[in-house]
């Protein structure tokens, strides 16, 4: 099954100085704001995010990047995959996500997907019931489980959607970055972490999107709109567990250390 890969984010957080300590190599990939291409035990971020949708059991993968990327090209046309076709697709214009998934869709076709952000390690075991759903769906992480690990605190849940789900377990609202953050301090709330399986219906709810209060096209009100909308079903998937999220400098302890047991294959 195919997966797509949203890594032509300009990386803004990232380039944010810090007081963390960094390699030459990492600094360099910080500047530039490449979460994908930043360095890891001797390996881009995106070597680990690849492997585990293979563990996941996808066969194919779409990576939308930046016109000026030459790093992730670069790597992958140098490399064997053995468990991977990887294609890449050239986001012109950093407009959003929604706008990133647009540019895969000639690749993607009418076939089903799943689409995941390039800063961030999914639980396999999530991303494979994505794989395996017969509809579209979206995974609805626990508070607890986001915050079990201890990188991500409390505090930085409203920088993330929060998820209205109906009795019968399908979406009725998407609320990104919520203003409310008493929405994301709720026991039961269920948060999104911007992983999502969908057909080709979602394109028609990219099309045409007004941008953000930030100015972007983001993936998360399209979704919105094609449930309120487009009659577009997405049945949220509870998911108890914790998600690697390399968005700043400060994260990159953390996840230096979590991902050094972790058996790359790609």
């Amino acid at each position: 099954m195919l997966s797509v890969i949203l890594a032509a984010g300009r990386g803004t957080r990232l380039q944010s100085p810090s007081d963390t300590s960094l390699t030459a190599a990492q600094t360099a990939a910080a500047a530039w704001g490449l979460k994908a291409a930043f360095p890891l035990h001797g390996r881009p971020f995106l070597d680990y995010v690849l492997s585990s949708l293979a563990d996941a059991g996808f066969d194919e993968v779409c990576v939308v990047v930046r016109p000026d990327d030459t790093i992730l090209r670069a790597r992958y046309a140098s490399i064997a995959l053995a468990r991977l076709r990887l294609h890449f697709a050239v986001q012109q214009t950093a407009l959003g996500t929604a706008d990133a998934l647009l540019t895969a869709a000639p690749l993607i076709g009418a076939r089903p997907f799943v689409v995941l952000n390039a800063d961030n390690y999914y639980p396999v075991s999530g991303l494979a019931r994505l794989r395996e759903a017969d509809e579209p769906a979206t995974l609805a992480f626990s508070r607890e489980g986001l915050l079990r690990d201890g990188q991500i605190e409390p505090a930085r849940l409203a920088r993330y959607a929060v998820l209205d789900v109906d009795s019968a377990g399908y979406l009725t609202d998407v609320i990104e970055k919520p203003d409310d953050v008493r929405l994301v301090e709720r026991q039961a709330v269920a948060i999104s972490m911007n992983v999502w399986r969908f057909d080709e219906r979602i394109f028609a709810a990219c099309r045409g999107l007004s941008p953000s209060p930030r100015g972007e096209l983001e993936l998360p009100n399209a979704v919105r709109r094609g449930i309120r909308d487009m009659g577009l079903r997405i049945r949220a998937i509870p998911i108890d567990a914790p998600v690697l999220d390399l968005s700043h400098r400060a994260d990159v302890p953390f996840v230096t250390e979590r991902l050094a047991a972790v058996d790359v294959r790609l």
